[in-house]
């Protein structure tokens, strides 16, 4: 599949990307411009023919027909029999079938009863109990149904002017227990994101907010405290949740997808129905594009080549996501799931074993955090780490102006730098005042950045609900791309079913009401461990 690309990459590979510039058009010919926002893949060593290579893997991988069927509702997730829809969510103007059917109206109904539900909690109409309004929410969830709305929530924080929004995911209970102690029970509503109201880590966490609510404002009004994201009526139910309070969802919306739907209730309540509709406007504003724009125009499309040339061709294994907006700090860990959960495969559509590598390792934290951290390693160390930047080119706060300024010249100097790099004799020059003979070699080598490294950076006017929309969807059909052209499944997630069936067994012989014997030496040492230290 990738003969051609990896001749090319052998030819290019020592070639520096800094030279590319001596065309005065390179940035200009290798960048995207779409929807206010500039992606600039120019600092890598993509040139005109391995572009039209990379393009070449599009067409023969029929990336386009496959993406009309996943917009059309047909079940491209074959291991699974199911459509992939979370575009729907967001697509509120056309008809789109499923089974016979068009699932367009009950998405539409769904969205009018979070935003009817969200307003009244915001304007005091829905209050607690006690009658008080609620100033808190906690979403108990874990995965998709956390990791959407807690970076969202944190995203958009300029927006938000409803209640204050927690969130809560780990099973270990000093998450929960953390998050609850400062919180007055009275005024707080919790949110159970669960589909099948079955997720062990988030029923678990629900039960222990149900007790905390109990125990401070009685069991007899303690269902009132809670609404639920879930399409088990029957479970919901028995948990005292109302009804009118319960948000479901289809089987084609998979959770690292689901921030659009039910899900992003959290994030609606935060900035309100308004600016939440703004940023399905945003997401559906990338879809039109995704599906319109054809080739070196097309945003996503671009994105994807570049990462599969990085990891595929250039054998570079991680990618690091760097936003340099601190409110994007939760971003990495959303893509972090969204790209490793869905391209973390090892075997094609068909059955056979993948003959190339599948999906990067994503990493990142926001800047100017990881260049005291991390970018050492990304600068000097030993493995080429591909660099993705991020950033709009202004900030919500205006009389703090000058740190934004600040913000983006630390942004724009870390992908130069990577680019360029220092040489030997340019850190001699740097230290030959200090030092002399072999010290002076000694001590330049400390000095040198290998350089040609490559980056892409990402750069929008403002970080606002419909621009969020817009990055998230970008992200969404880069994995989408990369996935057709590796013939992977990107929709299921088989990978995270063995660890939970192990869980489950384990929780007796953790308690002790059953034998390790059954287990491995390694396991049975480790609980013996466990009884002899738990007191």
């Amino acid at each position: 599949m990738f003969e051609e690309l990896k001749t090319l990459q052998a030819k290019t590979g020592e070639r520096q990307i800094l030279s590319l510039f001596d065309d005065n058009n390179r940035a200009r010919d290798f960048s995207v411009t779409a929807l206010d926002m500039l992606f600039d893949y120019s600092k890598t060593n993509i040139d005109a023919e391995t572009r039209d290579a990379l393009l070449a893997l599009v067409d023969r991988a029929d990336v386009a027909s496959r993406c009309e069927a996943m917009f059309s509702g047909q079940k491209i997730n074959e291991t699974e029999g199911r459509a992939v829809l979370h575009t729907a969510l967001r697509n509120l103007d056309a008809s789109v079938i499923v089974d016979g059917n068009d699932v367009m109206p009950g998405v539409r109904e769904t969205l009018d009863r979070m935003a009817t539900f969200a307003d009244a909690v915001r304007k005091e109409e829905i209050k607690a109990p006690g009658g008080r309004a609620f100033t808190d929410v906690v979403n108990i969830g874990i995965g998709g149904s956390d990791l959407g709305p807690a970076m969202g929530v944190l995203a958009l924080a300029p927006y938000a002017d409803g209640p204050r929004c927690h969130f809560v995911s780990n099973v270990d209970g000093a998450h929960i227990h953390d998050t609850l102690k400062d919180l007055n029970a009275a005024t707080t509503l919790v949110i159970v994101a669960s589909k099948t109201f079955t997720t062990i880590e988030t029923m678990t966490n629900a039960a222990t907010a149900r007790d905390w609510i109990a125990s401070h404002c009685g069991s007899d009004v303690a269902g009132d405290h809670f609404a639920a994201l879930s399409s088990n009526l029957d479970k919901t139910a028995e948990f005292g949740i109302d009804p009118a309070r319960v948000f479901g969802f289809e089987d084609w919306v998979g959770g690292r997808y689901s921030i659009w739907g039910p899900i992003g209730l959290s994030l609606m309540l935060a900035i309100g129905p308004d600016d939440f509709r703004e940023f399905l406007a945003g997401g559906a504003a990338m879809d039109a594009h995704f599906r319109e724009a054809a080739g070196i125009e097309n945003m996503p499309l671009m994105l994807a080549l570049v990462g599969i040339w990085h990891n595929q061709l250039c054998g570079h294994a991680t990618r690091a996501v760097l936003p340099y907006d601190q409110r994007l700090s939760r971003l990495p860990a959303y893509f972090q799931q969204l790209e490793m959960e869905s391209n973390g495969k090892s075997v094609a559509m068909d059955g056979s074993q993948l003959d190339c590598n599948s999906g990067p390792i994503v990493w990142g934290e926001p800047g100017t955090n990881g260049q005291h951290a991390f970018y050492q390693l990304i600068h000097q160390g030993t493995r080429v780490v591909p660099c993705e930047f991020m950033v709009a080119a202004q900030g919500h706060e205006r009389d703090l102006a000058h740190q934004h300024d600040l913000l983006l010249a630390n942004c724009l100097a870390q992908s130069e730098a990577l680019m360029r790099g220092r040489s030997l004799e340019e850190a001699k020059e740097k230290v030959a005042g200090k030092f002399a003979g072999a010290e002076l070699e000694r001590q330049a080598s400390h000095r040198v950045f290998a350089g040609n490294r490559p980056s892409t950076t990402l750069i929008y006017p403002k970080l606002t609900p419909k621009m969020l929309g817009q990055i998230i969807a970008l992200y969404e059909h880069r994995v989408f791309v990369e996935g057709v052209i590796l013939g992977i499944n990107s929709y299921d997630q088989w990978g995270v079913e063995l660890g939970k069936e192990l869980a489950t067994a384990l929780g007796p012989i953790v308690t002790g009401d059953e034998s390790a014997d059954s287990k491995d030496g390694s396991t049975k040492q480790l609980v013996a461990y466990i009884h002899a230290h738990k007191g």
